[in-house]
């Protein structure tokens, strides 16, 4: 079986715009096992947006959105005060792979996706560790049929085991020498490949795949 990481972020707009893409490709290659890796685009930051920031970003959303083809509300960042820190949306990323760690990879895609469509979709403040906890267990119930509850999983986000998890894997993206988001790599023969640095069509993921596979 073919293994792949998938570095990304959740609140990384090229990220949610690679999300059509990258469904295509895995539907053309089943036989894959996929991992998550956060990458923590934007970590630890503590500076309140201003004006002007918001206007750049947006204007990003913008070319994501065009590409794309995928809804966008800007409610979630113009809340007073907002901070874009994503080292929460990641950390909720982890924790969702503790409590369910069962779950197959494209159901643990579905919380990354979940979060993803709770902020660039339905512009939710998806910094705040509350609106994770939910966002999160509504989308492990939808794929697991129920069980799992947003005190537990408020609990296990907020653990310091997970908090140094999801440090440690912003510092694997690094020492990978990944610096921007998505990232696509294949393990073959023992080496890690590059399939998408960024934003890729389906068609080159498939073609890059296949020069690794015969390489």
């Amino acid at each position: 079986m073919t293994q792949l990481l998938y570095i990304a972020d959740p609140m990384c707009s090229w990220c949610y715009g690679f999300g059509p893409e990258l469904d295509a490709f895995l539907a053309a290659v089943p036989d894959v096992a996929m991992d998550i890796i956060t990458g923590g685009l934007r970590a630890y930051n503590t500076e309140v947006m201003d004006e002007e920031k918001k206007a750049t970003i947006l204007g990003h959303w913008q070319h994501v959105a065009e590409a794309s083809g995928l809804p966008f509300s800007n409610a979630g960042m113009s809340q007073p005060g907002f901070i874009y820190d994503t080292e929460p949306a990641c950390r909720a990323v982890v924790a969702a792979r503790t409590v369910a760690d069962e779950l197959s990879p494209r159901a643990k895609l579905a919380v990354f996706r979940a979060i993803q469509h709770a902020f660039y979709a339905e512009g939710k403040d998806v910094t705040k560790d509350d609106v994770l906890s939910e966002v999160c267990v509504n989308s492990l119930n939808a794929v697991d049929g129920g069980g799992y509850d947003i005190h537990s999983f408020m609990e296990t986000m907020t653990a310091h085991a997970t908090a140094a998890e999801t440090r440690e894997e912003f510092e694997q993206t690094q020492r990978w020498g990944i610096r921007g988001f998505p990232a696509l790599l294949v393990v073959h023969e023992g080496a890690l490949h590059m399939l998408a640095s960024g934003y890729t069509k389906t068609a080159n993921l498939l073609a890059s795949l296949q020069q690794v596979q015969q390489s």
